[in-house]
């Protein structure tokens, strides 16, 4: 496993202690931040958040400057940002001090799980895609959303309106936007499987 897909892994391991810190209930307090209080937690699971999710661009751009794509970085990196992004979003449903709606956070992962079946059909017919620009902006969409949500909007509370839902809404767009696109480009395989 070439080092672009190792960091895609270390992305995935991420996750649980993600999951760890957002769901148990440590007694860690509040912590006073940017004139507004924010759990312990929160900010540490934000921070683990932002740290995997960064680990996105650094693959991506280790993988084409020293020309290690391959199929399986191109096929484990959006699986990877997928489980990702998936599990802060049910995190934050759990949440009941942030607003992420339970719909909408339904919309987006179905999104997802269907593009991931396109892939695997694509796959199956010798196809292997690479996430396209379109797909990329929605994924910093989702990623600024979700660390925006996690943090409690306190980075963008100077800002007139609510980022955070602002930009979970930019996200949504983006992510059914973006998935149109994905099968309305490939549909040649829905067409022809048997």
């Amino acid at each position: 496993m070439n080092i672009p897909n190792r960091i895609t892994v270390s992305r995935i391991l991420l996750i649980p202690i993600f999951l760890i810190i957002m769901l148990v209930p440590f007694k860690w307090g509040d912590m006073h931040l940017l004139g507004a209080d924010l759990p312990v937690t929160h900010f540490v699971g934000a921070l683990i958040f932002i740290l995997a999710s960064s680990t996105d661009w650094v693959d991506g751009h280790y993988a084409r400057k020293y020309n290690l794509v391959t199929n399986m970085g191109k096929f484990l990196d959006p699986l990877a940002d997928k489980l990702l992004v998936s599990a802060a979003l049910i995190v934050l449903v759990e949440l009941h001090d942030v607003y992420a709606p339970s719909w909408l956070v339904i919309i987006i992962i179905s999104r997802e799980f269907a593009v991931t079946g396109l892939r695997l059909l694509l796959a199956g017919e010798g196809e292997v895609v690479a996430a396209n620009m379109l797909g990329k902006i929605k994924t910093w969409a989702q990623i600024v959303a979700i660390s925006s949500l996690l943090l409690h909007n306190i980075i963008f509370a100077m800002i007139p309106f609510r980022f955070d839902v602002v930009s979970l809404w930019v996200a949504l767009i983006f992510t059914i936007w973006s998935g149109w696109d994905y099968f309305v480009k490939n549909s040649h395989v829905l067409k022809n499987s048997k």
